[in-house]
């Protein structure tokens, strides 16, 4: 085990001599907001320090491998894996301050970003200038454009627009022993030498401390228009996303909510939920005016003709708000309803949802648990929130957290398809990667981060 020093008094006055002490977070009250992100996970930071260039990174980082402590890059705290959170102890660096659009190339679709610009705000500055950033993760109110690179988020749109990765021409970043690089390009194509940029993204902040972004933008769609199915059943439901995809039709956003979920927001649907079994669809699709009225007309034929029970049309934006705040209300109404509360987003290949589902009541009966399910049935990526009344019984919790992924592993899925690795689920990763696969991975560490400083205990278990 390496052995990293405490936050000294002397580490903290020449932190303080290299970077300026304004950007020192160290009061104990002022220093709580960083000990957590979204997960249930609390680690305290021995001291925080908010950048405002990526000159600073690289004299905090140099001092770290001066010194041996840890430094944990955040963006957000918005992650639900305990990415940002300082397990080791060290310093949390924020990147929060490094917020600015620096440009919208509206002629070559590309945009120039800091690392710490909030996705929302970036996507509605985007959009102003008719243009899309498509990456829309849950949580784009809060989380930064950095943190979404670091964790390779996704969102409802990744079904016909994929993930952050895709959107990512080039990086700069500071490497674990303070130096400065650029990857990528500003042009759409480009095979010069390894792939640096797609290696960082999804590293979960362990290879290097992103700072910027070159962002590939593409044409705002003209139109949007969505449609609610509510259908008595989950194989139903995914019988009706099967025959949507295959027909030809590729919706924008395909969401579904089982019934434990539907029976927590069933008062903010404007028709009963029937029975116990009941799943609802929200579809939508983008494009021009003209084909997106058509497209989600015979959206909604194939869903009556599968059998569903209640169709709700959302042609206007009031409408599609109303239907995403029954999506958004759901982990709201799950957190506040259980004492305790494990979010795990596995994916499986879109045939095998039913299959994991079916089998979703036979782990709460074995283990003790309640499991709500809802998520992205375009791409398989389900999020399963495993919850109970009381926290007495989380050893056993856990054990049921490691069947469940033992099955999704047999269905051809992965353990996380969006919120990464992290703190929270590290034990888990030799369930899916070889011993050689995790070997290799580590010595990819080494070599960007020999002294182990930069977001150690991460990932590997």
């Amino acid at each position: 085990m390496i052995q990293y020093s405490p936050i000294t008094e002397e580490i903290r006055s020449r932190i303080v001599h290299e970077l300026g002490g304004d950007c020192i977070v160290d009061d104990a009250d002022a220093k709580k907001v960083y000990d957590r992100d979204a997960s249930e996970l609390r680690f305290s930071p021995e001291l925080v320090v908010r950048v405002q260039d990526s000159d600073q990174v690289s004299r905090l980082l140099k001092l770290a491998n001066q010194y041996r402590f840890p430094v944990i890059p955040r963006g957000g705290g918005s992650g639900l894996a305990g990415g940002c959170l300082p397990v080791l102890g060290g310093v949390v660096l924020s990147l929060e301050r490094m917020n600015r659009i620096l440009s919208v190339d509206t002629a070559n679709l590309v945009a120039e970003v800091q690392a710490g610009a909030i996705t929302q705000t970036l996507r509605d500055a985007i959009q102003k200038k008719s243009l899309f950033f498509p990456p829309d993760p849950a949580g784009m109110d809060q989380s930064t454009i950095g943190g979404n690179a670091a964790t390779n988020a996704g969102g409802p749109s990744c079904v016909k627009y994929g993930t952050t990765k895709d959107y990512v021409l080039g990086l700069e970043a500071v490497l674990p022993n303070g130096r400065p690089i650029r990857t990528g390009t500003r042009t759409r194509k480009g095979v010069v030498g390894y792939d640096l940029t797609h290696l960082l993204i999804g590293s979960e902040g362990t290879l290097g401390v992103i700072t910027g972004l070159t962002l590939k933008l593409i044409p705002l769609p003209r139109a949007v228009a969505g449609t609610s199915a509510l259908f008595t059943s989950l194989p139903s439901a995914m019988q009706a996303v099967t025959e949507v995809l295959s027909k030809g039709h590729l919706p924008s956003a395909i969401e579904f909510l089982d019934a434990k979920c539907l029976a927590l927001v069933g008062d903010l649907l404007p028709f009963d939920v029937p029975g116990q079994t009941s799943a609802l669809l929200i579809i939508e699709v983008d494009g021009a005016p003209q084909q997106v009225d058509n497209e989600i007309n015979v959206i909604q034929q194939i869903c009556h003709e599968i059998g569903a029970a209640h169709l709700l049309p959302a042609s206007d934006p009031e409408q599609r708000r109303q239907i995403w705040e029954v999506r958004r209300q759901v982990s709201l109404r799950i957190h506040d309803n259980s004492a305790l509360y494990i979010s795990e987003d596995v994916a499986v290949p879109i045939a095998h949802i039913s299959a994991l589902v079916a089998d979703l009541p036979k782990f709460e009966k074995q283990y003790g648990f309640k499991i709500y399910a809802f998520g992205h049935a375009g791409d398989g990526n389900i999020h399963l929130n495993i919850t109970s009344q009381t926290r007495n019984h989380l050893d056993r919790v856990e054990k049921g957290v490691a069947a469940i992924l033992s099955r999704v592993i047999q269905l051809d899925g992965t353990i996380s398809g969006e919120h990464g690795i992290g703190e929270a689920k590290k034990k888990y990763l030799p369930m899916e990667l070889s011993a050689e696969s995790i070997r290799l991975q580590k010595e990819i560490k080494k070599v960007f981060d020999p002294n182990m400083i930069l977001n150690p205990g991460k990932i590997f278990p």
